[in-house]
């Protein structure tokens, strides 16, 4: 028999034995006086599409069309099918700001584990769903799952986690190697060889073969190496040649290579990849170079992300074996990793 529900313009309430049958069998709503239970409007939606239920607001008999009609939620038919597809799935989930959760999650919906209902007390995934065109400020982003609608109604799951580079990378750097700088790189003379062999610095301009190779740096490399005394070039002047090369970026960049040689790591160009790092956990020598593990690109605080966009990047590191990486420079970096998720 179908259950009536009131539409009170914030939740739906439905009363008879709407506890067991939809609460306590399936995690739908949550308790209230007696056997009620108080609806969210996606999960009215659902019931109301599924005809379990039946809804009425101001005295009218509502229909699954008119209740998306009356509904004026931004984004509620996006919302409705992250719900719809994740219960599809085989979860229980929750809006995640219904009044019983006691930590909500920052998201749209808390999806509790395969079998487990909102009484467990434990969070499977925190869903915020959004559709392609929207517009992802960088700070609004939390740990997480991303579900992106695109126009035909598919859905993506992006998780997002916080990231911490780290690596056994690393040599102890020479001192007063002389250099050049060029237009838009450096040429380092004669270096140690282990610069380039163990610690992967700059790239031979000559090839492999000889003792003492002259390596050629990008600018960044460059700053980085004179900042410690490497080479015999003043930081200002490679840093100043990096701003006039590519602007305000190249601080953020610098500032991310160091923190990634910092690390442990091997920070090297992504320039094919899309990126502007590629990293190397763990380099002993380059003549046994393994894979790069990360695509790193270097963003501001304030970026504001496309959903396209992240979905391109995604697609191309899951496609090189590599894990998508965002590192945010303001005061200071946070470090996300981003990858393609099946719930």
């Amino acid at each position: 028999m179908e259950l009536e529900g009131r539409f009170d313009g914030e939740v739906v309430r439905v009363a008879g034995d709407a506890r067991q049958r939809f609460h306590d069998a399936s995690g739908y709503g949550y308790p209230l006086e007696g056997n009620e239970i108080a609806l969210a409007p996606v999960e009215a939606a659902h019931l109301l599409f599924r005809e379990r239920i039946g809804v009425v607001a101001d005295g009218e008999r509502l229909d699954f069309r008119s209740f998306l009609a009356r509904e004026p939620a931004e984004d509620f038919v996006v919302r409705y099918l992250v719900y719809a597809d994740l219960r599809s799935r085989g979860f229980y989930l929750s809006p995640a700001r219904e009044p019983w959760i006691e930590e909500p999650p920052d998201a749209d919906f808390a999806v509790f584990p395969r079998g487990n209902g909102p009484g467990d007390g434990e969070v499977e995934y925190a869903v915020r769903a959004v559709g392609e065109r929207a517009s992802l400020p960088a700070g609004e982003l939390a740990e997480g799952v991303l579900a992106v609608v695109d126009e035909e109604s598919e859905i993506t799951y992006f998780e997002r986690a916080r990231l911490e580079p780290s690596g056994t990378s690393g040599i102890d750097l020479p001192r007063g190697v002389e250099a050049d700088l060029l237009e838009d790189r450096v040429v380092v003379w004669n270096p140690p060889r282990e610069l380039y062999e163990r610690g992967f610095y700059g790239q031979p301009l000559e090839g492999r073969d000889y003792d003492r190779p002259t390596l050629q740096c990008s600018l960044v490399e460059a700053a980085f190496l004179a900042d410690r005394g490497t080479i015999d070039l003043s930081t200002e002047a490679v840093v100043d040649r990096g701003r006039a090369v590519e602007g305000e970026r190249f601080d953020r960049r610098l500032a991310v290579y160091g923190a990634l040689r910092e690390a442990g790591t091997v920070p090297k160009t992504g320039y094919k990849f899309g990126a502007d790092f590629r990293t190397y956990a763990d380099v002993e020598s380059v003549e046994e170079l393994g894979h790069s593990e990360l695509l790193v690109r270097v963003l501001p605080a304030d970026h504001v992300f496309e959903p396209r966009d992240l979905a391109l990047d995604v697609r191309l590191a899951h496609g090189v074996r590599k894990t998508m990486s965002f590192a945010l420079v303001g005061e200071g970096i946070d470090w996300w990793s981003l990858e393609r998720l099946t719930p």
